[in-house]
């Protein structure tokens, strides 16, 4: 059945796996995605939503790139927000709420449409490898299949394990097994691994609530989309969410468990995420809090069930229940099914390279919570690069790797390869040193030029792109080159709060001002004139106006990454013994030998590597 070569075979179909998939098959290499269940092609484990803070500018990123998960989000979601708005651009995030089935649906069948895919249903059970290179994969029915680079996105299913309470089965996910197999092989040829636990919360049927006690929380009166396509339309109707709350009462009944809970009687020794704990976790960290909000989320257009965000736990099914019925809203709820933990093993991301390829098989790579990461979005752009850069492997081209000051991506990539994570790792902006730079609104300026050079991106896309560009940077002229009068704009500036001004000056030095808007400068006849005649969409009036309002911002940032950009250029030979750098602390010897960075730019990103190590292996290097 399998007697052919493969180029890229992906192991699992998760949000990592199906971008791995598609953008392997779409740079023409000859790829094969095997998972246990093709029913479950990019399920929603948890939460049915994609984006948020630093999420939602990945998303924007994989889109840009020509990945698929910006349009599979538009095309099935169910309300829009963009997040931060009050605070800068940088901040701004996107979010949707999706719906579920509609979500998989899409994913399946934009692979189906995929050129060089293939589909296979089965459980892999080992690596096939060869001189430390790997050639193909073996399933649970003894199957091989070969292949010339092998992708693992296995996501929560190796070894896991579900805890209710006191009890525990295998699987990987409610309702699915477990995959077993590959972590054993794994160990054998050397690799480190971990245990890593994650949470979700119950699903209730949306007809027992009772909403007029919530606060509602509606999409955005004007919402947007992730895709830059221009075939995929906003949302001209949505769904609202709902909040509530927790209160001393549920505390008090959810303490009544932990005697019970996995989480403090032992049963899990493994590390929960830091930033969505759960809420066993949280009432037991924050015990002078008396109450936490719940967001009470649809999971679809036409479906009663509901998330209710904020109440991950695995707590016994007695008692979310006890404790879900005295949440305000939730006094008759019904259970579709409780929330469960799982705990799963991961590989430690310091034995990758930058394209995730491993440093110990030549040809196998690993994406997504296989990691040590967290989230739909930060495994899918995961599985994005791993595709990528397994094809380029197989038709012999140069590797794919993204800068930090180029993309969050490159950002969450940099992070896992250089510092490891010992929790799982979730994208936030703080991350970013370059925020300003990686902004949701300029991710297709930033990548669609090589997005269209890998062949992944259309023609379309590109001209698209190229066309706002120019409008947006004609606009930021215009103000430049425009003067005003203080006639015209002493009246504008009084009704802002702004200082008056005395004589004629730049529009670009106005709109620079805080107080200032888009819409205050449309009150000058020349501004409203220019944006009809020339006929600027929202996109483009947006960009030139932050491109305005943040240029000093965006000036030292662009500064500071090309310096940053001088040490990347400084390549550490492959094999370089640090041992022999005497000068060079003991602890700066054991991580960088273990980490092997291949840059000094790296190299000083490593924890307890001294800056006054990075100036011995400069001096060494002959810089």
């Amino acid at each position: 059945m399998f007697n052919e070569t493969y180029d890229v075979i992906v192991v699992g179909a998760g949000h990592a796996g199906s971008e791995a998939a598609s953008s392997a098959a779409n740079m023409g290499a000859k790829t094969l995605l095997i998972t246990m269940n093709l029913q479950n092609i990019a399920q929603m484990s948890c939460n049915p939503a994609m984006g948020g803070i630093a999420k939602g500018q990945i998303l924007r990123e994989i889109d840009a790139l020509g990945g698929y998960s910006g349009i599979v989000s538009d095309s099935s979601a169910i309300q829009f927000k963009m997040l931060n708005k009050s605070k800068g651009p940088a901040m701004w995030s996107p979010r949707v709420q999706s719906d579920r089935m509609r979500f998989a649906e899409d994913w399946r069948l934009m692979l189906e449409r995929t050129e060089n895919l293939d589909f296979y249903q089965e459980m892999v059970a080992g690596l096939l490898v060869e001189n430390h290179r790997v050639v193909g994969v073996k399933t649970s029915l003894g199957i091989e299949v070969k292949a010339k680079t092998v992708i693992l996105t296995n996501g929560t299913f190796l070894n896991g394990l579900i805890h209710i309470g006191n009890k525990n089965f295998g699987g990987g996910r409610a309702g699915e097994r477990a995959a077993t197999g590959i972590t054993e092989d794994l160990l054998n040829l050397g690799f480190e691994s971990g245990r890593m636990k994650t949470g979700t919360p119950p699903r209730v049927d949306g007809r027992s609530l009772d909403y007029s006690k919530m606060t509602e929380q509606p999409g955005d009166e004007m919402p947007e989309k992730f895709s830059y396509l221009e075939s995929i339309k906003p949302l001209t109707e949505q769904r609202s969410c709902h909040m509530t709350h927790t209160s001393k009462e549920v505390h008090d009944l959810l303490r009544e468990g932990f005697d019970r809970s996995p989480m403090f009687n032992g049963q899990i020794q493994s590390t929960g995420p830091r930033y969505c704990p759960s809420i066993e976790d949280k009432i037991n960290r924050f015990a002078d809090k008396d109450h936490h909000q719940l967001f009470v989320e649809p999971e679809g257009w036409k479906t009663v069930e509901v998330y209710v965000n904020g109440f991950s736990t695995s707590l016994p099914e007695d008692i979310q229940f006890k404790a879900l019925r005295s949440v305000v809203g939730f006094e008759k709820v019904k259970f579709f099914r409780p929330g469960y933990a799982i705990e799963y093993d991961y590989f430690p991301p310091t034995q990758l390279k930058h394209t995730l390829e491993t440093k110990l098989v030549d040809g196998l790579f690993f994406a997504g919570q296989i990691n040590g990461t967290t989230g739909y979005e930060e495994a899918a752009s995961q599985g994005l690069m791993a595709g990528i850069n397994a094809a380029l492997k197989v038709q012999e081209k140069d590797e794919f790797i993204l800068k930090r000051n180029e993309a969050y991506i490159g950002v969450l990539v940099d992070d896992l390869i250089t510092k490891g994570t010992e929790e799982p790792y979730r994208m936030f902006t703080s991350r970013a040193e370059y925020r300003t730079l990686l902004r949701q609104d300029n991710a297709d300026f930033r990548l669609t030029p090589k997005g269209y050079e890998l062949g992944l991106a259309s023609e379309a896309r590109l001209k698209r792109m190229e066309k706002k560009q120019t409008e947006s940077e004609n606009f930021v002229d215009f103000f430049k080159d425009t003067s005003f009068s203080p006639e015209e704009a002493n009246p504008i500036l009084v009704a802002k709060d702004s200082a008056e001004v005395k004589q004629a000056d730049k529009m670009f030095k106005l709109f620079s001002r805080p107080k200032i808007s888009i819409e205050d400068m449309r009150q000058f006849n020349s501004v409203e004139s220019y944006i009809q005649e020339h006929d600027l969409d929202r996109e483009v009036i947006e960009q030139a106006e932050i491109q305005v309002k943040y240029a000093g911002y965006i000036k030292k940032e662009k500064n500071n990454a090309d310096k940053l950009n001088r040490l990347e250029d400084v390549r550490i030979p492959d094999h370089f013994d640090y041992t022999k750098l005497k000068s060079m602390s003991t602890e700066g010897i054991q991580k960088l030998g273990k980490i092997r960075p291949v840059t000094i730019s790296q190299a000083s990103r490593i924890s307890g590597v001294s800056p006054s190590d990075v100036s011995v292996l400069l001096v060494y290097l002959g810089r």
